[in-house]
């Protein structure tokens, strides 16, 4: 299909089933914050089941062609993941600076990180029962996956990176194994340390990548909107490292570009590349009209093929309200419709 539209990751997830008011208002929890679940422990993994069907049947009623489980069984993007491995202190954690510049609870390293057993498998092999449709599972990559860490083990930042790679590589081939058609690493923290990210971010990538088949996504942003603005920072309006990824292994590349109002012209930096743009605005409330996504597209058009173009949103969308999520996915897919139309004719 040509312009395939997707989202990136999350969906919103219901009132009844998380304290929204809890999580919008503190920075995205690295540890496990099961406070936050308004379902009894005993329930709660029944309750993320059926939320997560509705998320897929909304996802699909809005037109999306690639769609996610809404990561709705999560705190935040990677603290599921950090907190599930071998080698990670279950009872004390660790300290590390937030991108916010504010210190936070993160997973402390305390042996060989490990991984047990598959996490994502069962949330794949659920969204697959129940979509047609292709189907994307996200998980933190090994870069972003250090910097939220305290490492009191390895001694180095880069062999740490390294072990993180290493089970990242095996949860990959086995989402693929599993059935998934795209998976895609969260690794927003190469543009918020880009010198760091300069050392060694790629390398640890394609530690991950190696000998995974199967369409990966690399996933950058500035961050959610709603934490911006409840913080009172503004985002930056350029890539501060993005066109160092055109030689990584990865397939595709997701980045922001709706609110930020980036020079879309660094896509010509990318040629090897499919982007995955957001072309939504996730810190706006008001939904976008199909020929304000449309212009968007065209925009980009002017620096990238068709072939290589999705249309997505800016980022995670768990943080607006389910109604106006749904609005903007099929504003989305309605907008997507009419340039996809305009280069068939």
């Amino acid at each position: 299909m040509l312009l395939p539209t997707a989202v990136v990751g999350s969906y919103p997830q219901p009132d009844w089933l998380i304290d929204r008011p809890a999580l919008c208002t503190r920075l995205p929890p690295r540890v496990r914050a099961r406070e936050l679940w308004r379902i009894p422990p005993e329930r709660l993994e029944e309750a993320q089941d059926d939320a997560t069907i509705v998320a897929i049947g909304e996802m699909e009623a809005a037109g999306v062609d690639i769609i996610t489980d809404g990561e709705i069984r999560r705190e935040s993007y990677s603290n599921r993941f950090a907190t599930a491995l071998g080698g990670i202190d279950p009872d004390r954690h660790g300290s590390a600076m937030d991108r916010t510049g504010k210190p936070n609870p993160v997973p402390r390293i305390a042996g060989p990180i490990t991984r047990p057993t598959p996490i994502g498998v069962r949330d794949l092999e659920l969204l697959r029962a129940h979509s047609t449709r292709a189907v994307k599972l996200t998980l933190p990559g090994p870069f972003t996956l250090i910097q939220q860490a305290q490492d009191d083990h390895y001694g180095d930042d880069r062999k740490a990176a390294s072990a993180y790679a290493k089970v990242v590589n095996r949860e990959l081939k086995d989402l693929f194994d599993a059935g998934a058609d795209v998976v895609q690493l969260d690794e927003p923290y190469m543009q918020a340390k880009p010198e760091k990210a300069s050392q060694y971010a790629v390398e640890v990538l394609d530690e991950a990548l190696d000998g995974v088949g199967g369409t990966t996504v690399l996933h950058m942003c500035f961050g959610y909107a709603a934490i911006h603005a409840w913080r009172g920072i503004g985002k930056p309006d350029a890539y501060a490292f993005l066109p160092e990824l055109n030689a990584s292994a990865i397939d595709q590349i997701s980045i922001e570009a709706a609110q930020p109002g980036i020079d879309l012209d660094i896509l010509e930096r990318l040629p090897d590349k499919t982007v995955v743009l957001g072309v939504i605005d996730n810190g706006d409330a008001t939904v976008e009209t199909p020929e304000t996504v449309a212009r968007r597209i065209r925009e980009a058009l002017q620096y990238i093929s068709p072939e290589r173009l999705i249309p997505a949103p800016d980022c995670g969308m768990k943080y607006l309200s389910r109604e106006v999520a749904f609005a903007k996915l099929s504003a989305l897919a309605a907008g997507t419709a009419i340039v996809r139309a305009e280069l068939e004719a």
